[in-house]
C-alpha cells in the first residue's frame, strides 16, 4: 500500500456505563504510553508555549531509546507548530540496528493534525528515513490534504477533528503495536480522557516556570466527575530531576 494513499476509515464507539460517569471501551488498539518533561510546577513550556530544556543527556539519551523501540511516534499540530520537532532516532547504533533487523531506521512518525495545518517544509516531513502519517478529520482543506498525501500517508478519521479511537484502531490495523506520545497537552487529554493511554513517563526537572496560561502535562477540558487514577510502577532520581513512571489505572 503507498504510503501516499488517503484513507477514510469508520468505526463504531461502544460505551459503558460507571458509577462515575460514561467511559468509552477500550478498542483493539496499540500499546500508549505518554513521555514528557515537566518542570516542579507541572509545566511542559514557558508562557509563551515555547519549549524549555528541562531535561539533561541522561534523559535525553532515555528519550532516543524509547523511540528506537517504539512502531511509531506520535505528536499533536500545536507540537509541531512551536517547535517543528523531526522526532528521529539520534543515536546512529540504534538506528543501525533498527536497520539490521529490517524496519526503517525511525519509527513511524504521526501527527494528530485535524485541519491539514502542518507546513509542508516541515523537519518531520523532509528529515530522516521512514514513513510518516498525518491524521486529519474530514473537514480538512482538501487541496491541502492532497498536497500532504506526497510527503506522507494521510489518515481520515473523524468530522470536524481526529477520532482518537478510529486513529488508533487503524494503527492496530496496520501493524503498530507500541506507540510513544510525545505531546502536547491537548493531545495527552484527548487520549487520556478516552481511555487510550496505558502508562506514562514524566521527568520532573528542577525548575519552576509557573504562568496560568503556560501549558501543563495535561490540558484540554479536564476531568468533571472522577479523576484519572494513576499506579505508581517506579519512581528514581535523574541527573537534577526525578523520573517518574506510572501505569494509567482506568
Amino acid at each position: 500500500m503507498s504510503e501516499s494513499a488517503v484513507f477514510t476509515i469508520t468505526y463504531f464507539m461502544f460505551e459503558v456505563k460507571k458509577d462515575s460517569g460514561t467511559m468509552p471501551v477500550k478498542t483493539d488498539k496499540p500499546f500508549v504510553f505518554i513521555n514528557a518533561a515537566m518542570s516542579a510546577d507541572g509545566k511542559i513550556a514557558t508562557i509563551e508555549r515555547r519549549q524549555i530544556r528541562i531535561s539533561g543527556r541522561l534523559d535525553f539519551d532515555r528519550v532516543d531509546e524509547l523511540r528506537a523501540t517504539s512502531d511509531a511516534v506520535m505528536v499533536g499540530i500545536g507540537t509541531v507548530l512551536s517547535d517543528n520537532p523531526s522526532l528521529t532516532v539520534k543515536s546512529e547504533k540504534r538506528r543501525s540496528e533498527r536497520h539490521a533487523i529490517g524496519i526503517d531506521e525511525n519509527p513511524v512518525r504521526i501527527v494528530v493534525d485535524s485541519m491539514a495545518r502542518i507546513p509542508i517544509d516541515s523537519d518531520l516531513l523532509k528529515k530522516g528515513d521512514g514513513k510518516r502519517i498525518i491524521a486529519v478529520s474530514e473537514s480538512a482543506p482538501l487541496e491541502k490534504v492532497k498536497q500532504l498525501s506526497g510527503k506522507a500517508g494521510i489518515i481520515t478519521a473523524g468530522r470536524e477533528k481526529v477520532d482518537l479511537i478510529m486513529l488508533l484502531a487503524e494503527l492496530k490495523k496496520r501493524g503498530i503495536g507500541k506507540v510513544m506520545v510525545e505531546g502536547g497537552a491537548g493531545l495527552n487529554w484527548g487520549l487520556i480522557s478516552n481511555g487510550l493511554v496505558d502508562e506514562i513517563y514524566t521527568f520532573i526537572g528542577n525548575m519552576i516556570l509557573g504562568g496560568r496560561d503556560a501549558p501543563t502535562l495535561v490540558d484540554g477540558d479536564g476531568c468533571k466527575g472522577a479523576a484519572c487514577r494513576l499506579l505508581l510502577l517506579s519512581c528514581e532520581k535523574l541527573e537534577d530531576g526525578m523520573l517518574v513512571r506510572w501505569k494509567v489505572n482506568y
